[in-house]
């Protein structure tokens, strides 16, 4: 359907912060005392608490006697001279953006170190996160690190492994042979506060421990190379970081061996920022991002996995029989819609454009289908550009509300042939009680008022 033949429709932006400061403190004392489930009511009082009247003040409606004054009256900076050139040395977001903010989610953690921020979905375009919208998930806080004192360090569990030990400093590094590519970076804990219902209301808090980057970096097979690694033996990685929190991540070699494991130091054309890692990062592109292990300071090469805290009790699948699945590091074919979606408000019948991300750790996005009725009917959507592997992929479907409720979601293949599942299909291997690796298929239902919530198909 064109959007000729039908009037648009307009639609309210997703209030970016629920609650205030009473009502986030609240939320933590609750967690704290162990009344986990008193997130998800914090979330739905406060939901309902935000007033359609209210948000329309901010709109611009007509004078009554006809006609825009935004058009009938030169403004100010039609009149007059601008600001001047490098006021800020950094540019900075319009002063109209501030709201736009990666958010945490109040009583999620215990500690603000140790803890996540959600990157504002609804309101990114295209597939490019911003540096400073990246999400960002943290086991013992950020740093800001001297890059001039900074060494990675090269080794082998036994010195056979490999014919020389290597210790590089930033300079070292930045002047070997480097590449830049594009990848999505998704937290294994994405969407998992969803595994046993509706917990959160927007996709900013349900989805948003995902992001897509131009990362710049070595290599790291150019590294094992230069330090005559043994690939017979060394069939596995591990990647620790310099943080107080000691994170260490077991990779297979054959992710190394294909080339794809970058070192980075580069993050959408400038340095990554500190807390994403600056001034070295691991990138391994489709793989949980507790893998790409941010303030890299050692790679070591070994014989067998390596069973460090974060991948033996930490980052495991629950299974129904009780037992925990360990090194599921693949996030598997995923999509969601962003708008519409949760908090979103559509005020009237017409035209829209339903758009989304699709992303995949297997390889490229190779389709991805709209339904608006559940799942009953599917649509084949527009993917915007030619999908790049392990990368995000916007995709967009036209769309003519009729003001009735409409279920809308959206289902996404790769080019393995595998396909998006529903939750009922999940959770019949999955169950109800894991965390990590939620791929289940999202619904968002819009009310005949124009409300988009988050709910869930059995």
């Amino acid at each position: 359907m064109s959007s000729e033949t039908k009037p648009s429709g307009r639609l309210i932006k997703a209030p970016e912060s629920f609650l205030d400061q009473a009502g986030i403190r609240q939320v933590v004392a609750e967690a704290k005392a162990g009344r986990r489930g008193f997130i998800r009511s914090a979330f739905a009082a406060a939901s309902a608490a935000v007033a359609a009247p209210a948000v329309l003040a901010t709109s611009n409606p007509l004078q009554a006697g006809g006609g825009d004054p935004n058009i009938l009256e030169l403004p100010e900076h039609t009149k007059g001279l601008g600001q001047p050139v490098v006021t800020d040395g950094y540019g900075k977001p319009s002063k109209y953006e501030v709201n736009v903010q990666r958010r945490q989610s109040p009583g999620l953690t215990q500690t603000t170190q140790a803890s996540v921020s959600f990157a504002p979905l609804q309101s990114l375009f295209g597939i490019v996160t911003p540096s400073g919208l990246h999400f960002e998930r943290h086991h013992q806080g950020w740093w800001d690190i001297d890059p001039s004192k900074h060494r990675l360090m090269v080794n082998g569990s036994d010195s056979s492994m490999l014919k020389k030990a290597l210790v590089l400093t930033m300079d070292e590094l930045m002047r070997l042979p480097s590449q830049s590519r594009f990848h999505f970076i998704e937290c294994g804990a994405n969407t998992g506060m969803e595994w046993g219902n509706v917990a959160v209301p927007t996709v900013q808090y349900s989805h948003g421990m995902l992001s897509c980057c131009e990362f710049t970096g070595v290599p790291l097979r150019i590294l094992l190379d230069m330090a005559g690694v043994d690939y017979k033996r060394a069939r596995f990685v591990l990647a620790e970081g310099a943080d107080g929190s000691s994170m260490t991540r077991t990779i297979p070699m054959e992710m190394v061996e294909s080339g794809e494991v970058l070192v980075a130091y580069g993050q959408n054309g400038e340095m990554l920022r500190p807390e994403n890692g600056y001034p070295l990062r691991l990138v391994v592109p489709g793989v949980q991002g507790v893998s790409w292990v941010k303030y890299l300071r050692r790679i070591e090469v070994g014989d067998k996995p390596y069973a460090a805290k974060d991948e033996a009790v930490h980052y495991i699948d629950l299974m129904p029989s009780g037992l925990h699945r360990q090194y599921t590091n693949i996030q598997e074919c995923k999509s969601v819609v962003t708008t519409p979606s949760g908090g979103q408000v559509l005020l009237d019948k017409g035209f829209y454009n339903i758009s989304g991300l699709a992303w995949s750790g297997r390889g490229a996005i190779k389709r991805v289908d709209v339904s608006v009725d559940g799942g009953r009917n599917w649509r084949t959507a527009r993917l915007e550009g030619r999908p790049m592997s392990k990368c995000l992929t916007r995709f967009n479907i036209d769309w003519v509300w009729d003001g009735k409720p409409a279920l809308i979601q959206s289902r996404a293949m790769d080019d393995t042939g595998y396909v998006q599942p529903t939750y009922a299909q999940l959770r019949k291997v999955r169950g109800t009680r894991s965390i990590y690796h939620n791929n289940a298929i999202q619904s968002w239902l819009v009310q005949e008022d124009g409300e988009v919530k988050n709910v869930q198909l059995s």
